[in-house]
């Protein structure tokens, strides 16, 4: 049997790390290494693997006490699976959670596998359950007056640029369906102005419900990849200007690149301060909801020289000699 990796170690977190630290670990990860980017793809299929277990509660449970989360690995153990000296059926505590997985329609290793632009993203998306009663068939008494379960709703993340974001674009998610051989192709149009978490709902192309019952949906989620130098913040888009501290102290007229690909002067008054943050109405990004566009806003950062020539510090220092103490709290 093949040893499972060490899914702590992959993310490079501790086995006691938050769920917000394995989210955070990943995405930065992610970012390193996704294929779109030039990364390793290898290494970006270890490390979807690893936040698929560590990001869900119940295989993060079952991969801590067994050193796996595929409950086909996991064996009955020393103990009675009637009671006794330990739980008789891994990953279950009890007779309770037995049931409570029959009732829920747990499924053995789901066989999804999902993709989004020729790659994997994440394997089984959905988790393995139960399998059924554990004396074969379908549970307790066979299907006969078992009331229709819907399948269960699937998320998937979908990556894009920043442009994509802004103007919007056509993905494509590919699902291979369980115990059919061929492949399901969606199209995904991200809408312009689409933010990092929105969400594009398939209805139907979840996990298969149980017993006749509709299957659930498939959630695609837009996660915007960093930017060289734009940041959303719902439809505003926020840009770091540096400025010299001249042209802050004298005040200057900047140009600076809007994310639509036009041009835009900004006046930076005399004695703006570090932080200051200056706003172009009307230039961000298209509002999905209500219509119109936010804005752009920009941050000044003061700069502050670290090699001057001779000229420039005669000039300075001519100016700390003009300028009285500053006035300090103290």
């Amino acid at each position: 049997m093949a040893t499972t990796p060490d899914y702590y170690k992959t993310l490079g977190v501790s086995r006691t790390a938050t769920p917000e630290e394995i989210k955070k670990a990943y995405r930065k990860l992610a970012r390193k290494y996704h294929p779109d980017a030039g990364g390793d793809e290898a290494k970006f299929k270890e490390i979807n693997e690893a936040y698929e277990v560590l990001s869900d509660e119940k295989k993060r449970k079952l991969y801590d006490q067994y050193g796996t989360a595929n409950e086909n690995q996991i064996p009955f153990g020393g103990g009675d699976p009637f009671g006794g000296g330990g739980s008789g059926f891994g990953g279950f505590g009890s007779w309770a959670d037995i049931l409570e997985a029959l009732r829920n329609g747990g499924g053995a290793g789901s066989g999804w596998n999902v993709t989004v632009n020729g790659q994997e993203v994440g394997g089984d998306p959905f988790g393995g359950g139960f399998g059924g009663s554990p004396f074969g068939g379908s549970g307790f008494g066979g299907s006969r007056g078992a009331r229709p379960v819907k399948g269960e709703d699937v998320s998937v993340d979908l990556p894009v640029t920043f442009e994509e974001a802004f103007n919007g674009a056509e993905k494509h998610v590919t699902l291979r369906v369980p115990g059919k051989s061929e492949r399901e192709k969606l199209t995904v149009k991200v809408p312009a102005g689409a933010v990092d978490g929105g969400r594009v709902r398939f209805k139907g192309h979840g996990r298969p419900g149980q017993n006749g019952g509709a299957a659930g949906d498939l959630l695609v989620v837009t996660r915007i990849q960093p930017h060289a130098y734009y940041a959303r913040e719902g439809a505003d888009v926020v840009l770091t200007l540096p400025v010299t501290f001249a042209e802050a102290a004298l005040g200057d007229a900047v140009v600076v690149p809007a994310p639509d690909g036009t041009k835009v002067r900004v006046k930076v008054p005399a004695g703006t301060q570090n932080g200051t943050v200056l706003t172009v109405r009307g230039k961000g990004a298209p509002r999905v909801k209500g219509g119109g566009t936010g804005d752009l806003r920009i941050k000044v950062e003061v700069t502050v020289p670290t090699g001057l020539n001779e000229a420039q510090r005669q000039a300075l220092e001519a100016y700390q000699a003009a300028s009285p103490e500053p006035a300090r709290p103290w």
